[in-house]
């Protein structure tokens, strides 16, 4: 077996074994199942940040800004742990795809391309089993999803969409534009605050880019994986 094969295998195993360990302390209290959640969300985002350049910490990243926004919306603390783990899962699926792909210093073909988006339907079928008691599946399912009808799998419009999906979308973007690819350097703040700006309420929930431009405007925020 391979680093790869490993890996893959490793991550796949863990999640099996989660799903064990919730099914057995189903009616553990919050705090007891969010650490137990937590520990393997952190590890499995790590394992998945580590086989794409440029994602060092982007799960983390992403979950704090998620978590951040969430705040900023005044969501109650339950949400907020289920859209920070969620985040830090959000890109499971990319462990069934091969390295090469995730790795091409050049732009995608639309074949490769269309390989790539089945990641979120993979991230599904992966954690549909564990009994989260938040609905981390369907926002991992939905993080690509847009609010006209654009993103995918599903090509789901807003009012179909959790407010948690909204959240992580756009906190996603946020960290992908900002940082650099294997294909591009990094993009910077600016950008990736001028591209969710300009579309506000056509792909982005209007809120969310709100509280982020503020966030971000007002509030001093940087991202970190801390």
């Amino acid at each position: 077996m391979n680093n790869e094969d490993q890996l893959r295998h490793d991550v796949i195993e863990m999640l099996k074994e989660t799903g064990r360990q919730l099914a057995v302390a189903k009616n553990a209290d919050s705090e007891t199942l969010y650490r137990l959640i937590l520990k393997t969300a952190e590890t499995v985002a790590e394992a998945i940040d580590s086989r794409e350049f440029g994602k060092e910490g982007h799960h983390r990243r992403v979950a704090n800004l998620a978590r951040t926004i969430g705040k900023e919306l005044h969501l109650k603390r339950d949400r907020i742990d289920g859209v920070g783990v969620a985040a830090l899962f959000h890109d499971v699926g990319k462990i069934l795809l091969p390295a090469e792909i995730l790795g091409k210093p050049t732009r995608l073909t639309t074949a490769e391309m269309a390989q790539v988006k089945t990641h979120v339907r993979s991230g599904h079928d992966l954690l549909k089993d564990l009994a989260f008691p938040w609905p981390v599946v369907r926002i991992v399912l939905e993080h690509h999803e847009r609010m006209d009808g654009s993103g995918y799998p599903n090509g789901l419009t807003g009012e179909h969409l959790l407010m948690e999906s909204r959240i992580l979308e756009v906190a996603d973007v946020m960290d992908a534009i900002s940082c650099p690819r294997a294909y591009r350097p990094a993009r910077g703040i600016e950008v990736a605050l001028y591209d969710i700006k300009g579309y506000r309420g056509i792909r982005h929930d209007s809120d969310v880019v709100d509280a982020c431009l503020t966030l971000f405007g007002e509030m001093g925020y940087k991202l970190t994986d801390d």
